[in-house]
């Protein structure tokens, strides 16, 4: 059995969407052995940062929250498909010969998990590959990227999906990880009525007879 953690590691200069300072996370020491006997920190983060699942909720108004999540649906087998080849944008044309299948999770590594691209000019999603996506009834997309989509003026592949039940999963880090099958281990932290959670994503190779 081969595990390859995908998640983005967070730090306070870790990448994040656009280099936008707001996104940074910040960890706090509230006690350490100098004023207490305990070490305790604090994170102050938004949900949007590292590695996360999106829902309806953050693109829609009165979308769906993550409240509802079922489980199966990202504890699952999923494929994982090399498009480093693939150019600025990711199109329909660039999944068109991929096997891709009704309830299939998939996830796209693109050469965002190779270059230090990640800030300004990843490589996205774009609405065609949406819409095929759609057509394909997929269960859930991943990407290693900050977002799905790089700040297209509606976000129309955001919507697209959501608002299809496909679920979005956000900054992952595939460049070990070879195309193929394997098991998806990715469940968002328990946060009541929120639009976003940070994911500890893990991919589990030659899981056959194991799971």
């Amino acid at each position: 059995m081969e595990i390859y953690d995908i998640s983005m590691e967070i730090y306070h200069e870790m990448p994040v969407y656009k280099g936008r300072i707001s996104k940074r996370p910040l960890i706090e020491i509230e006690s350490d052995f100098s004023t207490g006997k305990v070490y305790e920190s604090k994170l102050i983060m938004n949900l949007h940062t590292g590695t996360h699942f999106d829902s309806p909720m953050h693109v829609t108004e009165n979308g769906e929250n993550l409240d509802g999540l079922d489980l199966k649906r990202v504890v699952t087998r999923c494929k994982v498909f090399d498009l480093t080849d693939a150019e600025n944008k990711i199109t329909a044309e660039d999944l068109s010969g991929k096997d891709i299948e009704k309830g299939d999770f998939i996830l796209l590594k693109t050469k965002n998990s190779l270059l230090d691209i990640l800030e300004k000019d990843f490589v996205y999603v774009d609405e065609s590959a949406a819409l095929y996506l759609k057509d394909k009834r997929i269960s859930g997309i991943g990407i290693d990227s900050m977002g799905i989509e790089r700040d297209q003026p509606g976000h129309p592949t955001h919507k697209t999906l959501l608002n299809s039940g496909i679920l979005i999963l956000e900054g992952l880090r595939l460049k070990d990880v070879p195309e193929g099958e394997y098991f998806l281990v990715a469940a968002p932290l328990k946060i009541r009525g929120a639009e976003a959670a940070p994911v500890r994503a893990l991919l589990i190779g030659n899981f056959i007879g194991q799971i």
